[in-house]
């Protein structure tokens, strides 16, 4: 094995990742603009590849590695069901009985929420709506922040009826964290850290986060007229369950290991092994609503987990996204194999690398990763200015439509970025490109994100795109 403490290169098939994905992802990098990127492959049962790219920060400029932990958005949930499955398992929760059964203080107002279960909500077909507003920018720290959340939500109603339809809800799991939390007696954070990420191998992943980044943590970027570091950060502590895991390549490689083995990591037991039955069932199916790039067939949704084929292949799996960062996660346990990416840049193509490097392990040559059309054009803008971005924009969509990524990042993500990033005039010259280059569609798309953005630079930019628009 070839492991220096920043890296691992395991035996041949390790070798031959490294040899022919490592300057595959370098390129992505590149054309891409990604600021900091970490993969981890299991083979067999075993961590054959885990590296990272990039780094930690643009402004620090620290080289990410496989044990620089990351925010991991959604891939959070799978722990959520995994510590309920544990409690049911133990005969203090069952998985058909109702939320209010184990949680008193939770009320909507719609008397329809006295019927959602527990399985109902980890399968997203609870009714409940989602979450519009993360509010990043005053975190909360404190233990009863997530309690506090869940007693906000009595003015909500649900969007369709228990168990009627998938939709997918960040606001259920939070509502499930708080069910942990009741029902154990302990914090949720709390919980998880004890009875799931230190057995599995996790020592250094936490859902908890100081106010000040620690100096082995990615930092959050997003898009404007470059990748940039965000001030803030996707953290506060009421949206725990849904979304702030934080870890590295290698410790969910470790996690990846112990579903793989069915609850087992080194001799050391999360769950029995049937209860993969509950949590890998097919419980709703979610075709329409997977990711338009994801190469994914047959989607279906368990207990929090995505299912799926690949080339064939059963595939157990979940992403994540929040502002600055990209996650995804996915198991092939026919295989005995795994593929985890971690990306500090939101929008980034991790989908599709993730797909490449389960494409090389097993032989196949991965499709080419494009470059991204709207990183070049705004490389024009900064440098050469309007003129010169809407020229180069119509040349590549009249004459390389095929040879550029349009989709991983849009021109609507980049204007969403420098709003966020408070880069007024930066927010500016991107919708001024904007209105010239995109369709009135996509125009009204953007200008109603932007009404909905809670961001102080939102209302600015959205009078200067009314402006560019002729008032339209």
């Amino acid at each position: 094995m070839n492991t220096s403490g920043e890296s691992i290169i395991q035996g041949e098939i390790g070798k031959d990742l490294d040899a022919r994905l490592s300057p595959f992802i370098q390129n992505a990098v590149l054309t891409h603009a990604l600021p900091g990127f970490a993969i981890g492959i299991v083979a067999n049962n075993d961590i054959v590849y885990a590296k990272g790219f990039g780094v930690q920060s643009v402004e620090t400029r620290v080289p990410t590695t496989m044990k620089t932990l990351f925010h991991m958005a959604s891939v959070s949930k799978p722990f959520v069901a995994t510590a309920l499955v544990q409690l049911i398992e133990k005969g203090r929760i069952q998985l058909d009985a109702p939320v209010i059964t184990y949680l008193p203080y939770f009320k909507l107002d719609d008397e329809r929420y006295r019927d959602i279960t527990i399985q109902q909500m980890l399968s997203h077909v609870s009714g409940m709506p989602d979450e519009p507003d993360y509010e990043w920018y005053k975190p909360q720290y404190d233990e009863g922040a997530l309690e506090r959340y869940v007693r906000s939500l009595a003015s909500l109603k649900l969007i369709s009826p228990p168990g009627e339809k998938y939709a997918y809800s960040n606001i259920a799991f939070e509502c499930l964290g708080a069910v942990i939390a009741e029902v154990s007696g302990m914090p949720f954070d709390d919980y998880v850290k004890e009875y799931i990420l230190n057995p599995a191998g996790m020592t250094e992943s936490t859902f908890l986060k100081p106010e000040h980044l620690p100096g082995n943590w990615a930092a959050p970027h997003l898009s404007s007229l470059a990748s940039t570091a965000w001030k803030e950060y996707p953290y506060n502590r009421m949206h725990g369950p849904s979304s702030t895991l934080h870890s590295n390549a290698l410790e969910m490689c470790n996690w990846a290991i112990t579903n793989l083995n069915q609850g087992n990591f080194n001799g050391r037991h999360i769950l029995k092994p049937s209860s993969y039955d509950l949590l890998w069932k097919p419980w709703a199916e979610t075709i329409g609503e997977t990711q338009p790039e994801s190469p994914i067939q047959k989607h279906h949704v368990g207990l929090s987990w995505f299912l799926g084929e690949y080339r064939g292949e059963k595939v157990i799996a979940h992403s994540g996204g929040d502002t600055g960062f990209r996650t995804n996660f996915i198991l092939l346990p026919d295989r005995k194999a795994a593929v985890v990416v971690l990306c500090n840049l939101y929008p980034s193509p991790v989908e599709q690398i993730a797909y490449s490097a389960l494409d090389t392990l097993f032989g196949h040559k991965p499709a080419p990763l494009l470059p991204s059309a709207s990183v070049s054009v705004l490389k024009t803008l900064r440098d050469e200015g309007l003129d010169a971005a809407v020229k180069h924009w119509n040349f590549i969509k009249s004459n390389h439509p095929n040879e550029y990524d349009y989709n991983n990042l849009t021109l609507s993500d980049a204007l969403g970025g420098a709003v966020i990033l408070d880069r007024v005039n930066e927010a500016e010259q991107i919708a001024g490109l904007c209105v010239q280059v995109l369709p009135e569609s996509e125009l009204k798309m953007i200008e109603d994100a932007l009404r909905e953005n809670p961001y102080p630079a939102a209302p600015i930019v959205l009078r200067t795109l009314h402006e560019h628009r002729g008032g339209a």
